[in-house]
């Protein structure tokens, strides 16, 4: 395959504008056993039609994280990630969405001075059905099941020890309305995740199927007054089943996006 991250980028960004408007932050991905990480997006939210019930999201972003013998979250290169994925709110208090997403991440030996190793390339498809519950005029909270589909490579393309992996996740998010003035608000959430795994390495075959990790979050929300911006800044737990990092409870994330919100264009 001759597929270069450039050609890749130009995909998901005419992707972006076939249309989009997603009423959550952009989360943060795992990016493995850590102290600490940082996680960036920019997006481009755009609504589809004019009753806001179809829309759709593209970002790309970053992520760094440290090596395990420093807190430094802005230490090593992580992952670089382009996604696009559509909604839809097909029913009162029901939504499903669809997605394609790219990763690419460096991978680190386990031994100082933990220098590079080789990079994994990742292609993802998935989809979600979540269903939504108001509670009162403050508060709503969110369950969604997620099923993803993950395909790996390395840097020319060529197959690693984990040929694919099928994952489940499962979320729960409540969030709270701060205060109308700038839409402000808070998310927390907790999402636990499950997966089974088919190795190229030492034979073909596959892994059990079992619980992985838990991912806990808190984001503050809010749109920069007389523009089209949305800012999330937040705050990631994420608990690797037998990972050192679960042992100093789990990998501190700071996350913060950038979201470029665009309403409905009818077009003639």
């Amino acid at each position: 395959m001759t597929f270069s991250v450039k050609k890749i980028f130009i995909v998901f960004l005419l992707l972006g504008f076939t249309g989009t408007l997603m009423k959550a932050q952009i989360s943060a991905p795992g990016l493995g056993d850590a102290n600490t990480a940082f996680w960036s997006a920019f997006g481009v939210k755009r609504q589809l039609d004019s009753l806001g019930k179809k829309q759709a999201l593209s970002y790309i972003a970053i992520g760094r994280k440290s090596s395990p013998d420093n807190d430094n979250p802005f230490s090593k290169q992580a992952i670089l990630v382009l996604n696009h994925e559509v909604s839809h709110s097909f029913a009162p208090h029901q939504q499903y969405s669809y997605a394609i997403s790219y990763r690419r991440q460096p991978k680190y030996e386990s031994e100082a001075p933990y220098d590079k190793e080789n990079t994994e390339q990742e292609f993802r498809i998935y989809g979600r059905y979540s269903y939504i519950f108001e509670l009162g005029k403050k508060f709503k909270l969110k369950n969604t099941v997620r099923q993803e589909f993950r395909k790996f490579f390395d840097a020319g393309f060529h197959q690693v020890e984990e040929d694919f992996q099928l994952r489940t996740r499962i979320k729960s998010q409540l969030t709270y309305n701060l205060s109308p003035k700038n839409n402000q608000k808070l998310a927390i959430s907790a999402e636990a995740l499950f997966s089974i795994s088919h190795l190229n390495e030492p034979d073909a075959q596959w892994e059990s199927f079992g619980y992985r990790e838990m991912r806990i979050t808190a984001y503050y929300m809010f749109n920069i007054p007389h523009s089209p911006f949305t800012v999330d800044v937040g705050y990631m737990d994420d608990l690797i089943r037998g990972s050192r990092s679960i042992r100093h409870g789990g990998v501190h994330y700071v996350a913060a996006d950038l979201i470029w919100n665009i309403p409905y264009q009818k077009h003639h």
